[in-house]
C-alpha cells in the first residue's frame, strides 16, 4: 500500500517533497539547464537573435502555446471530485490554470506581431517539425499516460523550464529596449508574465505529483515520471536547436535531423 504524502514544508523548497521526487528533480536538472541556458535565449536576451530565428521560434512554439489549455483539459478528464486529496488538488489546479493559459495564447500573438507575424502565419508554422514535435508529445502523454506522469511532463517540465528561460530573457532590458516604444508593452507581456509569477506552477505540479503517488511509489511509477520530464526537456531542446540552426544555416534536412533525435528519446 502506498505511503501517503502531505506537504508540511514550504511549497518552493525541494526538501518539502519525498526523497524519490527530490532525486528525480536532481537527476533531470542537467536536461532542464540545457533548455534554460540554450544559446537562442542568450541571443534573445542580448538583442542579437536574428529575426529569422525569432520568427522560426515563435511559429514553431505556437502549437504548444495554443494547445496547452487542451493538454490540461485532457488531464482534467481523468479526475472525479472526492476520489483522493491528490485528485482534488489536481482538479483545482487545472481548472484555475486553463483560464490563465488562454490569456497566454493572446499574449503570444502580440509577441509574434513584433516580427510581423500574423495569426495565420503562426498556424502555418506546423512544418517546423523540431519544435512542433513538443506539442505532439504533450498531447500523447496527456492522452495516454497516468495523471502524475502527464502533469510531470507538462505542468512541471514544460512550464518550469519556460518560466526559467523567460527569466533569462528578462534579466536584461536589452531585448525589450530593442523594440519600438509603441509595441514594447504588448510584445513583451508574455515574457514578463512568465518571468513574474508562473514560477509557482511547477512547484504546485510537484506537490500534486507527490500527493498522488505518495512517499514510496512503485519503481515503475518513478521511472515513468523521470522519463516524462526528461522527454519534455529533450523535445524543447531539439526545437530550439532547429529554430536557431534552421534560421542561421538556411534550409536543411529537417526530417532526417528530427528522426535522429526522436530516436534517442524514450516516449513509451
Amino acid at each position: 500500500m502506498a505511503l501517503p504524502f502531505q506537504r508540511t514544508g514550504a511549497l518552493k523548497e525541494i526538501t518539502s517533497y519525498p526523497l524519490w521526487l527530490q532525486r528525480v528533480v536532481r537527476e533531470t536538472t542537467p536536461d532542464r539547464m540545457r533548455v534554460v541556458e540554450h544559446e537562442l535565449f542568450a541571443l534573445m536576451r542580448d538583442g542579437r537573435l536574428p529575426e529569422s530565428a525569432m520568427r522560426r521560434f515563435l511559429m514553431g512554439a505556437w502549437p504548444t502555446i495554443e494547445q496547452f489549455p487542451q493538454f490540461m483539459a485532457m488531464s482534467l478528464k481523468k479526475l472525479n471530485f472526492g476520489n483522493s486529496p491528490g485528485e482534488d488538488m489536481a482538479r483545482r489546479f487545472l481548472i484555475q490554470n486553463i483560464r490563465v493559459e488562454q490569456k497566454h495564447a493572446e499574449h503570444w500573438v502580440e509577441w509574434a506581431r513584433s516580427v510581423d507575424l500574423t495569426l495565420d502565419d503562426l498556424r502555418q508554422g506546423a512544418d517546423l517539425l523540431g519544435i512542433y514535435a513538443l506539442s505532439h508529445w504533450c498531447w500523447y502523454v496527456c492522452h495516454r499516460a497516468s495523471l502524475p506522469v502527464a502533469i510531470a511532463a507538462t505542468n512541471f517540465a514544460v512550464e518550469g523550464a519556460t518560466g526559467e528561460w523567460a527569466c533569462v530573457v528578462c534579466s536584461k532590458s536589452t531585448y525589450a529596449n530593442s523594440l519600438p516604444d509603441e509595441i514594447r508593452g504588448p510584445a513583451t507581456r508574455w515574457l514578463r508574465v512568465h518571468a513574474e509569477y508562473d514560477d509557482t506552477h511547477p512547484w504546485e505540479a510537484l506537490d500534486i505529483i507527490a500527493t498522488l503517488l505518495g512517499n514510496a511509489p512503485l519503481q515503475a511509477e518513478i521511472e515513468a515520471v523521470r522519463r516524462a520530464i526528461r522527454t519534455s526537456y529533450g523535445y524543447i531542446e531539439m526545437g530550439l536547436d532547429d529554430s536557431l540552426c534552421g534560421a542561421l544555416h538556411g534550409t536543411f534536412d529537417e526530417t532526417a535531423s528530427n528522426a535522429s533525435t526522436l530516436g534517442a528519446l524514450d516516449v513509451a
